[in-house]
């Protein structure tokens, strides 16, 4: 769990060293007016702790497994949850996830390492599988290193975003966030099928019906945008 944890703190760093260079290049406007910023950030954080643990644990509990977990996906829909719960009550009508589209991509990308080298004690391992490409978790059965799958997959969201943005697409510009968001819900829901998680309705786990979630957010804010871009749309 050492490794974990050390990958979970590489992860953030990560995150934030871009959000860091973000904020003073593509993002240089923080659509978050200053007195508001504080609640927004606290928001965030709220969020996305309670909802890694409830969420994390609740995965253990449905998989037969004792004890209190963590997930990454827990924490990213409990940040939105929070955050657009906080944008209402404070009248806030910017979308303002844009600028963290590459810090979510690149920190989960960094971060699922730590899970895959964890071993059998993180319990974020794939079931058996007879590919060449099998891992070892530690209990001497080839497993999906879904983990390995998941960092990759995020990898190269990142790289396409980079790609995007460098060209000036306006439409990944705006809607990095929610293309991120939809993305990662939507992989995140296939490779849900191999991992040994308790199911909770019509097979599907805790985690697929959150991908689904999120990937219905993220529809709904990609047409949202759409509508706006049409002429005579709102902005």
């Amino acid at each position: 769990m050492i490794l974990h944890t050390l990958f979970d703190a590489l992860a953030w760093l990560t995150s934030f060293a871009v959000l860091f260079v973000l904020r003073r290049t593509w993002f240089p406007k923080n659509p978050v007016s200053q007195p508001l910023r504080g609640g927004y950030i606290a928001a965030v954080i709220f969020g996305a702790g309670l909802s890694a643990w409830i969420f994390g644990s609740l995965n253990l509990w449905l998989s037969g497994q004792p004890g209190f977990g963590r997930s990454v996906e827990g924490a990213l829909f409990g940040a939105i949850v929070s955050v657009e719960l906080y944008k209402h009550a404070s009248g806030i009508r910017e979308r303002t996830g844009a600028i963290y589209a590459l810090p979510v991509a690149l920190g989960i990308a960094v971060g699922r390492i730590g899970c895959l080298l964890s071993g059998m004690e993180d319990f974020t391992y794939g079931i058996p599988t007879g590919g060449a490409w099998g891992w070892d978790f530690g209990d001497g059965i080839p497993r999906h290193p879904v983990a390995l799958y998941e960092s990759l997959a995020m990898a190269a969201f990142a790289f396409v975003y980079l790609i995007m943005m460098l060209r000036g697409t306006v439409y990944w510009r705006m809607n990095g966030f929610y293309l991120a968001v939809g993305f990662y819900g939507a992989e995140r829901f296939v490779l849900e099928f191999w991992k040994p998680y308790g199911a909770v309705i019509a097979g599907l786990s805790i985690f697929q019906l959150l991908s689904l979630m999120m990937v219905g957010y993220a529809l709904v804010m990609l047409q949202g945008s759409r509508s706006a871009l049409q002429p005579g749309g709102a902005g």
